[in-house]
C-alpha cells in the first residue's frame, strides 16, 4: 500500500469509548471525518468557514477494524486522495497507532461534488482537481 502524504492526529475523548472499554465503532467515522477535513484545509480547499459553498457531499463511507483502540492509544489517520471521476472523488484512510505503526482500521469515503444551492451534484471544480492531483501525484487515478 503506498504512503499516505497526510496524516492527522486524533485525541481519543473518554465520551468514544463503549462499555468494553475500547474505541466505539461510530467513532471511527468521526475520526476519518476530522481528518478528511483537516486534508481539505491543508491543501486549501476549505477555510473552515462556510460549509454550503464547500462543494462536496459524502456518498459512501466504509470502515474495516482491524484491532481495537483503547483509551489512551495515541493514534493518527492517514488521508488520500486515490481516484477522481467526473463528478465524485474516492479518498482511503488508514486509523495508525503512532507508536507501533500499527494499522487498528483502514476506510474508504466517495464524496461527489455538490451545489447545495441548486440541490445537485455538479463536476468536480478544475481548481479542486488541480491541488489533489498536484498534492498526490501519480498515486491518483483520473
Amino acid at each position: 500500500m503506498p504512503e499516505f502524504r497526510f496524516y492527522h492526529p486524533i485525541e481519543i475523548r473518554y465520551g468514544d469509548l463503549d462499555p468494553q472499554g475500547h474505541v466505539n465503532n461510530a467513532a471511527y467515522l468521526t475520526y476519518m471525518e476530522q481528518a478528511r477535513l483537516k486534508y481539505y484545509e491543508r491543501l486549501g480547499l476549505f477555510q473552515g468557514n462556510d460549509f454550503l459553498s464547500m462543494g462536496v457531499i459524502l456518498a459512501e463511507a466504509t470502515c474495516t477494524y482491524v484491532a481495537p483502540i483503547l483509551y489512551g492509544t495515541s493514534i493518527h489517520v492517514g488521508v488520500r486522495t486515490v481516484r477522481l471521476g467526473n463528478k465524485s472523488f474516492r479518498m482511503e484512510y488508514a486509523i495508525e497507532d503512532q507508536g507501533t505503526g500499527a494499522t487498528l482500521a483502514t476506510g474508504r469515503t466517495v464524496q461527489v461534488a455538490y451545489d447545495y444551492h441548486a440541490r445537485q451534484s455538479i463536476p468536480i471544480p478544475q481548481t479542486w482537481r488541480q491541488v489533489l492531483t498536484d498534492f498526490e501525484g501519480a498515486a491518483l487515478k483520473g
